[in-house]
């Protein structure tokens, strides 16, 4: 599902900065290339202990990745469940406990890097 509306789609920000914020925030910067990089937050759903990941897809605009003041801009903001063994389903309803908890970081990582 995406998640539209976050305030987040657009925004810039220096590599250093963008991990460090979402580092705080419990993200995670798992899937990363010379011009993209995604970061995954996991949020367990206690009450059938399902899990779900947010992820925020970003795209360098100045230099490359790995340099600690390239510039990323967030593309899409999304979240799924999480299949067995190692997959994302992004169909499903999402329980609004999880939404709760995904929109408030994503309000917390919107105010860090405004």
């Amino acid at each position: 599902m995406i998640i539209e509306n976050t305030g987040l789609n657009g925004m810039t920000s220096e590599l250093h900065h963008l991990d460090d914020s979402a580092e705080k925030l419990g993200f995670v910067r798992w899937q990363w290339e010379y011009y993209r990089a995604t970061y995954d937050l996991k949020i367990e759903n206690s009450a059938d202990k399902s899990e779900y990941f947010l992820r925020i897809n970003t795209r360098v605009v100045e230099g490359k990745l790995e340099q600690p003041h390239a510039l990323l801009a967030v593309e899409s903001v999304y979240i799924g469940r999480a299949t067995f063994p190692h997959g994302l389903e992004y169909e499903s309803p999402i329980p609004q406990p999880i939404l709760n908890v995904a929109t408030q970081r994503l309000q917390d990582l919107q105010k860090s890097l405004a």
